[in-house]
């Protein structure tokens, strides 16, 4: 074990217990997964109840496969995908600090940096990747990751997301 497989394993480790303590929260925090479709219906996405669903699975789904380093780009990928989401529909318009009122982009765009590069790492040493002899590391792993993750959350957007309109003013008639 070399020092890039210790960084793998304390990236994999840390972005797995986020991403499953994410969507843990979504599942079964607060208002639970019927409170995460109701917010998810808030900022555009439609069905809400499904895309709250999909959002909770992906991030519980691969937080474990992230836990064990199991097809680490691929799982990468889905939490790059789930991030960019949040970022265009959520946060993206409200600043980069996370303490601004309404969550600015620091969190997720750090997730998804994250990402990125454990997806070029791999899974390291002590992972299910490397024990299964998998070669999901630097180049293939950048790829498979963004086009995952980046292909994603494109469909998910074209296909599901209907922002509220601007209200504008009518002018008024003489």
């Amino acid at each position: 074990m070399n020092a890039v497989d210790v960084a793998a394993l304390l990236l994999r480790g840390t972005l797995a217990l986020t991403m499953i303590a994410h969507g843990w929260n979504h599942a079964f925090g607060g208002g639970r997964l019927p409170g995460t479709a109701r917010w998810f219906g808030s900022i555009g996405m439609r069905p809400a109840k499904l895309h709250a669903l999909i959002a909770t699975v992906t991030e519980l789904g691969c937080g474990g496969l992230l836990a064990v380093g199991a097809l680490t780009p691929l799982a990468a990928g889905g939490v790059l995908g789930t991030m960019v989401v949040a970022l265009i529909t959520n946060h993206l318009r409200k600043g980069f600090f996370i303490f601004r009122p309404g969550e600015g982009y620091e969190y997720v765009l750090m997730i998804s940096v994250v990402s990125v590069a454990l997806a070029g790492l791999g899974g390291g040493y002590l992972s299910i990747d490397h024990a299964a002899g998998l070669p999901l590391r630097a180049g293939s792993g950048f790829v498979i990751c963004l086009a995952a993750g980046l292909g994603g959350a494109a469909i998910t957007l074209l296909t599901s997301w209907r922002p509220a309109r601007p209200v504008t003013e009518q002018p008024e008639e003489a």
